[in-house]
């Protein structure tokens, strides 16, 4: 269990330096200067929204629960988690348009990445039932 936690924390931090990097770039390209507090502070709040959703995973490990009430646990705690995050550090003005439109970008990412897993671990199962048919 202390081996999965590190690894879905590792994973976390990986996800958080990608998408890190990419902002920085974006920022390059863009000519922007912000400054070294900034920087870090973004990049911190980052990671530990990296390592949230790494731990979060867990919540598709309780086998006594549906696909969908696993989905809208972790949905629903995803967006509050970014949300206090997101105001906290001023990614999102506490105003109805941005938050809207936050919500919405949120929403779509979350289900790019859902649908995303869903494919894969439907090839996964295609191919383990490919695998025992053959046995058989």
């Amino acid at each position: 269990m202390i081996s999965e936690i590190m690894k879905r924390a590792i994973y976390g931090l990986a996800y958080g330096g990608v998408v890190t990097f990419i902002a920085l770039t974006v920022l390059m390209f863009a000519n922007m200067n912000p400054s070294i507090q900034t920087i870090w502070l973004y990049t911190s709040m980052g990671f530990v929204l990296s390592i949230y959703f790494a731990f979060a995973s867990f919540i598709f490990d309780v086998e006594k629960w549906s696909p969908l009430k696993k989905t809208i646990i972790h949905y629903s705690l995803s967006i509050i988690v970014y949300f206090i995050i997101a105001i906290s550090v001023g990614w999102v003005p506490i105003r109805i348009g941005p938050i809207f439109i936050s919500i919405i970008m949120f929403t779509v990412v979350y289900l790019v990445f859902w649908y995303s897993y869903r494919i894969y671990y439907k090839r996964v199962e295609a191919s383990m039932n490919e695998s025992l048919m053959k046995n058989k």
